[in-house]
């Protein structure tokens, strides 16, 4: 109980609202799940909020764990005191906590373990009392003993030191003042390994700034310096305030011991304190900066994957090239491979050029192609130039074409889920669906892909690789379940990503459609082997079967609540029959009713009913459609020569990081606007502006051909007019 208040209170949530959620996750049920069908018991809580609460929940958990654990094993050894045993249970942090079992902790041979074996601890303590009387050398005396290996008072207090120091470096309070004094007074000092030599990092090669002032960006980033071998990284303390600190706390006079125990005391700070509050600070600083840069990357993946598809298209994907050139794939609306075939397009002689225009023309115009993707990788603008004069010499064909990210295509080529769904195709074709499809339904095509390789975040590969997974699965799994899949046409990838479907029963269920032919109900899912009762309730609402005999099955009501379902529409007027048809009068018969009253009349509570009435209303709906189309060009294209200062542009978010967001505004370069640029407010975060995929209007500051960069701003450009 006292974890779910503290979680409570962190993340201010009611108590109760904490504690029916951690008895759903303890119960097994998903994240998905909970946010979409139990909103009662949580009070409307989201997907995000859950992950939020399951991680701190998991934390805090393995912290009562260990802090048992040290507490056991201290009180093993006798030493276990009401104080000592006060101070585990307080611990805040694991770190804390293993502070705290360092005096206790056995250790390898030391040279104070040697000391203490050799019996001159209690020489260690007589010293640490600093009595005004006490003369170290003369109370040595009586601690020399060949047998012991201690043949006179100089090895007796050089032991007696060795043990002072010990004490002072394992003292728990002493290392978390240190911790705290370096995080909010250290400095952050890089230093270049090689000054003379060039690289991106030359703005960091003499560079310091306050530990607490430091953005999370450049933590990252110069922690990738330091391990490509350009940095040198320290975290330093200011001069003279760590021994002050050390020493305040255990001198208490200038008596000849008192001289000893400050001696033992610097030697303890310097050798063993100081580098590890540094360690420590360092790691500190790179966890937080990761968990920023994953969560950045989580936003930007969710809005990706969020994308409205491009319904109804016969689309032509193209993978651009020189020497090798364009891989051509066009699909049908539902993603079917149409035709493929390679045009040399970017190189090569003007009558090769030309003659590959045409074959390029004459695919168009056959397949009826009315959106081109082409991808963004090497000899993507060229292709663009020729697209586009392709599209101004097919003017009846109302074509128009879009570069989208082929990040992660190449490895989604490669893979054995490609070759499986595409034998017969060689790996560049393979590359050249997927942009096409990706243009088409982005979630059902990026789930393909391992979600770091997707290109949207910064510093993915310097991230811990199990943490940032964890979040990317979590984010494209809430996605998947947000969307809702169509259980006769979802790929065995999109359908391992519904809640309660892992990949053996995804394979499972792809299985049984192939020899039985399409699902025909939901409840026919309970005939594929290993997807039991628990599956079914977690699943079952996800999944869309359309013309089933029961409309239900087509929308995102659960089955648990198709009584009610029916129910209302029979309280309203209705009939299951109506379902599809026109029910726009619902939402407003209900509000006539009354929420509150009619829901207890179903005997559900008011989230599930107004959930229920919205699916009812649009059967099979998919919550992208309300979003904003990708933004499609089809006229004349820029370079880089071409921008001019106050030049105002439209363009798409492509990326968005700690301190701005880069901006396709139809040239070879993204355009980068500053975080300081994004608003004319004052903002913590480019995510507290932008999304990625939203479509802005841009204003040109400056541009640098020679290093590729282009600034714009959006400060004082209105955005009125555009879709957001």
């Amino acid at each position: 109980m006292d974890i779910l208040k503290q979680i409570a209170e962190e993340l201010k949530l009611r108590q109760e609202q904490v504690e029916h959620a951690v008895a759903l996750l303890d119960d097994g049920k998903t994240v998905p799940f909970i946010a979409r069908y139990r909103k009662e018991q949580t009070g409307s809580l989201d997907d995000q909020t859950l992950h939020t609460l399951s991680e701190r929940l998991d934390y805090l958990r393995k912290l009562e764990t260990r802090k048992q654990e040290i507490s056991d094993a201290i009180a093993a050894l006798d030493k276990l005191t009401p104080e000592l045993a006060q101070a585990i249970s307080e611990a805040k942090t694991l770190v804390e906590a293993e502070d705290l079992y360092r005096p206790y902790k056995q250790k390898r041979k030391t040279k104070a373990s040697v000391a203490k074996a050799r019996g001159l601890e209690p020489l260690a303590q007589l010293i640490m009392e600093q009595a005004m009387g006490c003369d170290p050398r003369a109370e040595a005396e009586a601690y020399i003993n060949a047998e012991l290996e201690v043949p006179d008072a100089d090895a007796a207090l050089a032991g007696a030191s060795d043990i002072l120091a010990e004490t002072i470096s394992d003292d728990a309070d002493l290392r978390k003042r240190l911790r705290n004094v370096l995080t909010l007074r250290g400095s952050l000092t890089v230093k270049a390994t090689d000054p003379e030599e060039d690289s991106v990092y030359r703005n960091y090669y003499d560079h310091s700034e306050l530990v607490s002032k430091t953005a999370k960006h450049r933590i990252l980033a110069v922690n990738r310096g330091e391990k490509e071998g350009f940095l040198k990284v320290s975290v330093t303390m200011p001069e003279g305030l760590g021994e002050q600190i050390v020493t305040k706390s255990y001198v208490k006079n200038g008596s000849p011991a008192g001289q000893m125990v400050e001696a033992a005391a610097l030697e303890a700070y310097k050798k063993s304190l100081l580098p590890a509050v540094q360690r420590e600070v360092r790691a500190s600083l790179t966890e937080q900066a990761s968990e920023q840069a994953i969560t950045v990357f989580a936003s930007n993946l969710r809005q990706l994957l969020l994308q409205p598809p491009m319904r109804g298209m016969i689309t032509l994907g193209l993978d651009p090239g020189f020497r090798t050139g364009c891989k051509v794939a066009i699909v049908d609306p539902t993603g079917k491979v149409l035709a493929t075939d390679v045009v040399h397009i970017t190189a090569g002689s003007a009558n090769a050029i030309a003659n590959n225009k045409e074959k390029l023309k004459k695919l168009i115009v056959k397949h009826h192609v009315s959106a081109i993707a082409i991808g963004n990788g090497t000899a993507s603008r060229e292709s663009e130039q020729i697209v586009a004069e392709i599209l101004h010499e097919l003017p009846d064909c109302h074509t128009a074409y879009m570069v989208v990210s082929e990040a992660g295509a190449s490895v989604y080529s490669a893979s054995k889920l490609a070759a499986e769904e595409f034998p017969d195709y060689d790996v560049a074709l393979r590359s050249a669906v997927s942009i096409a499809r990706r243009l088409q339904d982005p979630l059902a095509e990026l789930v393909k892909i391992e979600p770091k390789a997707i290109g949207v975040g910064e510093y993915q590969h310097d991230m811990p690789p199990a943490r940032l997974s964890e979040s990317l699965t979590g984010v494209v799994e809430d996605c998947v379940n947000a969307v809702g899949v169509d259980l006769n046409t979802a790929s065995g990838s999109l359908l391992s990503y519904i809640s309660g479907i892992h990949s053996g029963i995804a394979h499972n269920i792809v299985a049984y459609r192939e020899e039985n032919g399409a699902f025909t109900s939901r409840k026919a899912l309970l005939k594929v082997p290993k997807l039991g009762a628990k599956a079914y309730e977690l699943c079952a609402g996800f999944l869309r079967v359309r013309d089933a005999k029961n409309p239900l099955d087509n929308t995102g009501v659960h089955p648990e609540s198709y009584a009610a379902a029916e129910a209302l529409l029979d309280a309203c007027g209705y009939s299951l029959s109506d379902v599809g048809g026109d029910l726009s009068q619902l939402r407003e018969t209900v509000k006539k009713r009354g929420l509150r009253s009619l829901s207890e009349e179903l005997g559900i509570g008011v989230p599930t009913l107004e959930d229920i009435v919205k699916e009812l209303q649009k059967p099979g709906r998919d919550p992208r459609d309300e979003l904003p189309k990708p933004l499609m060009r089809s006229g004349d294209i820029m370079t880089a020569e071409d921008l001019k200062p106050d030049m105002e542009l439209i363009g798409t978010v492509r990326n968005i990081i700690d301190f701005g967001a880069f901006v396709d505004i139809g040239v070879h370069e993204d355009g980068l606007v500053h975080i300081s640029q994004l608003s004319n407010k004052f903002i913590k975060h480019p995510l507290d502006a932008v999304k990625v995929g939203q479509i802005v209007r841009v204003k040109v500051l400056a541009v640098d051909p020679k290093r590729k960069r282009i600034s714009l701003t959006m400060k004082g450009v209105s955005q009125e007019h555009l879709q957001q």
